[in-house]
């Protein structure tokens, strides 16, 4: 699937709707964010996040990860950019931030190859100045699932 979007706002639509979708879902799901640096992939990240009353969401560039939990959801946003060895995952502990009820957001994922758990959803962003094109693959019945929400 390909969506293109013209602007910010449309960007953030977008992150909104996906959003929904995994809440209805009620299950864990893992989506990988890919893009080149200032793609756009943290920007899809905290207004995904942001959708669930967060309103303060930082970057996890320096500390790998960054937790949004509340009595709603259990959001875990990754950011493997500055990873010099995927077992540095281990040492954060990448296992408890899976299972029912816990979604996975994580930048960079090739660079945790072997380490973190299998993308539902894989949506690779390129784009430049406004507007971006995204490139939505679903990789188990999950991310059919989430490809169906959006189609909707």
């Amino acid at each position: 699937m390909i969506i293109r979007l013209d602007n910010l706002s449309k960007t953030q639509e977008f992150a909104k709707h996906l959003a929904r979708c995994t809440k209805n879902l009620n299950q864990g799901v893992v989506i990988y964010l890919n893009g080149d640096l200032g793609a756009g992939k943290t920007t899809l990240a905290r207004s995904f996040i942001q959708t669930f009353g967060f309103d303060r969401v930082k970057s996890p560039t320096y500390a790998l990860v960054e937790s949004y939990v509340n009595q709603e959801i259990s959001i875990h946003h990754f950011d493997c950019y500055r990873l010099s060895d995927p077992e540095e995952l281990e040492y954060i502990g990448i296992r408890e931030y899976s299972g029912s009820g816990h979604i996975q957001l994580i930048e960079w994922a090739e660079l945790g190859q072997g380490i973190i758990a299998s993308a539902d959803m894989s949506i690779d962003i390129t784009g430049e100045g406004s507007s971006r094109k995204l490139s939505i693959q679903m990789h188990s019945t999950i991310g059919e699932q989430l490809l169906t929400c959006l189609s909707t």
